[in-house]
């Protein structure tokens, strides 16, 4: 794992949606190896019903925008330029909401199970009238 604020997820990058390329592929395996390295050892949980996630959480888009955001606030705010109260910041403001929201029931997760994901319909949307 590179040191907070480097690489392809430092603080001032482009949001992980707007990449293509070399660029998103480079920034999604920095992403992936944070989430299996970091993330879920130490915050993953139980996976319930009540609290589900999805082993192939990059076939989300709402995941892998919500875990980038959560990603380059954590490199920001735990790395030394993050002041002594960075991680306690980090926890409150980005974590856990960002964990609340992809694990709730009715989240992006919801009809995932622990042995693979299940592709929801998303929602339609009709032309704006010209």
């Amino acid at each position: 794992m590179n040191e907070p604020g480097t690489d392809a997820g430092q603080a001032g990058a482009p949001f992980i949606l707007y990449l293509e390329g070399e660029d998103q592929r480079a920034a999604m395996e920095g992403l992936a190896y944070w989430v299996s390295e970091l993330l879920l050892p130490v915050y993953g949980r139980e996976v319930t019903s009540r609290a589900p996630w999805c082993p192939q959480w990059w076939e989300h888009l709402e995941a892998v925008a919500q875990l980038h955001g959560l990603w380059l606030a954590w490199q920001e705010l735990t790395g030394t330029n993050g002041g002594p109260t960075g991680p306690a910041m980090w926890h409150r403001d980005f974590l856990t909401p960002v964990m609340q929201t992809l694990r709730d029931p009715d989240g992006p997760f919801a009809g995932c199970r622990a042995g693979g994901h299940r592709a929801k319909d998303v929602p339609v949307a009709e032309p704006y009238p010209a």
